[in-house]
């Protein structure tokens, strides 16, 4: 007679893990990976549909609704252009900086985000220097939350609207994805991968539609521990190497601000990882240039590239208008109302 298996028990001393509570609200986008593909296909085609809305009409979905922009951090394009999603669509909007509010004066998130919601805001957006701050500001406040920027941790919004940017060049009419829609491609991610939140939710995003994601950079600036972030992502040192096999190429900048007294050789970066004509030119002339921005010139991107025909920098900061837009309404769909 064989002998039953024996059954495993976990020790009474250990309690099972429960699940993430993140998000609690539906509408909050803290992550990339609070969205599942079928998630993800709405929002695209959600921001297909608002784009090409006739104007009068869009502005009726959250005509005198109300979004707050919380930022402790500058910010040029991801503020404007979800101040400009959200009016599109006939919000309220209010913007509250750490220069110009009571937290210049020491009050916390946790306060700064309860007056708003008691002043009536049914979204906060909020850009934070702390990693983890969106996740606080939505377990206080129970909002739909949409994540900004949050220290070096995550900015998903500008992933969604990188991938929208990609399909674009190389998936023509598609918004609707799936685990293949970007099999075959490769995409390079070049630069300050150590600091950058973009690079992170790229890599969390890209995989997951079969792509392969290439990360280059110097080691002060791309630990070997990034090659375990997850599937289909390794490093490659050799910039030039990397170019001859990806179809798009996400240039970074570098984070003068986060590198907290590292010293960087800028010649020795320009000569090893500056995105230039000539080898764009030589190793991958077919290739989809991006870049989040903000752009310095004659660091990591010559002005020939980033103002030449291969670069979609410009297209990105249009695409993040429509998917804001999509995910602002999502956020808002959450709170009930006429979303």
């Amino acid at each position: 007679m064989n002998a039953a298996a024996p059954t495993l028990r976990r020790p009474l001393s250990t309690p099972p893990v429960p699940p993430s509570p993140f998000p609690y609200n539906s509408g909050s986008l803290l992550s990339v990976l609070h969205l599942n593909l079928e998630e993800l296909s709405e929002v695209l085609t959600r921001a297909t549909a608002l784009e090409q809305m006739d104007p009068l009409e869009r502005a009726k979905i959250l005509a005198k609704r109300r979004v707050a922009l919380l930022f402790y951090e500058s910010s040029t394009r991801t503020r404007t252009s979800f101040e400009l999603a959200a009016k599109a669509l006939g919000a309220d909007t209010t913007l509250v900086s750490n220069l110009s509010s009571s937290i210049e004066k020491g009050e916390s998130l946790k306060d700064t985000g309860l007056t708003l919601r008691a002043l009536g805001a049914e979204t906060i957006i909020l850009r934070h220097n702390s990693s983890g701050a969106p996740w606080l500001l939505e377990g206080e406040t129970r909002l739909p939350i949409l994540n900004a920027g949050d220290g070096m941790h995550e900015h998903p919004t500008q992933a969604l609207l990188d991938l929208r940017t990609i399909l674009a060049h190389l998936r023509a009419g598609a918004t609707e994805v799936n685990a293949k829609t970007l099999e075959g491609v490769t995409v390079a991610i070049v630069g300050d991968i150590l600091h950058s939140r973009v690079a992170r939710s790229n890599m969390l995003l890209l995989p997951r539609l079969g792509a392969h994601v290439i990360l280059c950079g110097p080691k002060a600036l791309l630990p070997e521990l990034a090659a375990s972030a997850g599937p289909n992502i390794e490093i490659e040192r050799d910039f030039e190497a990397a170019l001859g096999r990806s179809q798009v190429i996400n240039m970074l900048r570098i984070q003068a601000e986060r590198l907290a007294g590292q010293q960087l050789d800028r010649d020795e970066y320009i000569a090893g990882y500056q995105l230039t004509g000539p080898r764009l030119a030589k190793f991958a002339p077919e290739a989809v240039v991006l870049h989040p921005g903000p752009i310095i010139r004659g660091l990591e991107i010559t002005a020939g590239v980033a103002d030449g025909a291969q670069s979609a920098i410009l297209e990105q900061v249009t695409n993040g208008v429509a998917i804001r837009m999509a995910v602002v309404e999502r956020a808002m769909k959450a709170q009930g109302g006429r979303a």
